[in-house]
C-alpha cells in the first residue's frame, strides 16, 4: 500500500503560481511512477502530468505544457508539480498517483491522495 498526501492548494489569481507537493508512505516511493490529474465541476477526470519512476520520462497535458513543470525527489518521496501562469481554465481539484508505469490514463494508477483544490480567479 502506498498513502499519498497532496498539499499546495488554493486561491491565486490568473497568471500567478502555485506549487503542489504530494508526499508518499508505504512502499518505496522509487518503485512507481507518478502522475498528477485534475478534475473541475462537472468534468471527468483528466490527465495533467506524469514522472517515471527514475525521473527520465515526463509527460505533459498539451494545455498545461510551458507553464507546469513535474518533478520528484525520490530522496524525499515526494513529487512536485510547478504551475506558472495559471488560469481560470486549471480551477479543480487536483490528485496524485502512483502507478506501475508512467501513464496518461488514470486507470493506469494503483493509488491516490485525496487531492487539493485550486481555483484560480480571472
Amino acid at each position: 500500500q502506498v498513502q499519498l498526501v497532496e498539499s499546495g492548494g488554493g486561491l491565486v489569481q490568473a497568471g500567478g503560481s502555485l506549487r503542489l507537493s504530494c508526499v508518499a508512505s508505504g512502499r518505496t516511493f522509487s518503485m512507481y511512477a507518478m502522475g498528477w490529474f485534475r478534475q473541475a465541476p462537472g468534468k471527468e477526470r483528466e490527465f495533467v502530468a506524469a514522472v517515471s519512476r527514475n525521473g527520465v520520462t515526463i509527460l505533459y497535458e498539451d494545455s498545461v505544457k510551458g507553464r507546469f513543470s513535474l518533478s520528484r525527489d525520490n530522496a524525499k518521496n515526494t513529487v512536485y508539480l510547478q504551475m506558472n501562469s495559471l488560469k481560470p481554465e486549471d480551477t479543480a481539484v487536483y490528485y496524485c498517483a502512483a502507478g506501475a508505469r508512467v501513464a496518461r490514463r488514470n486507470n493506469e494508477y494503483l493509488y491516490w491522495g485525496q487531492g487539493t483544490q485550486i481555483t484560480v480567479s480571472s
